[in-house]
């Protein structure tokens, strides 16, 4: 899995022409965090990952084998 999201960060950083410290100033990450994303680090914080994502215009989809039925309660739960 780490491999896959780095070569996803990695893809979307060259084809947005960004370099790897265009990328960190504009998520405001240090250029070490992108660095690390790209070359899929086991760990790195939530926050910076996001950051990251955001700027590149990827989303998290999560899947789960519940996921009808949590967003039935949830948006339930929200009126």
């Amino acid at each position: 899995m780490q491999s896959e999201l780095a070569s996803i960060i990695l893809f979307h950083r060259k084809h947005s022409g960004l370099t790897q410290q265009e990328l960190s100033e504009l998520a405001g990450v240090g250029k070490n965090m992108v660095y690390e994303l790209e070359n899929g680090k086991k760990s790195v914080r939530l926050d910076n990952l996001l950051k990251v994502m955001q700027v590149l215009n990827i989303e998290l989809d999560f899947q789960s084998p519940l996921r009808e039925t949590f967003l039935k309660e949830y948006s339930d739960a929200k009126c």
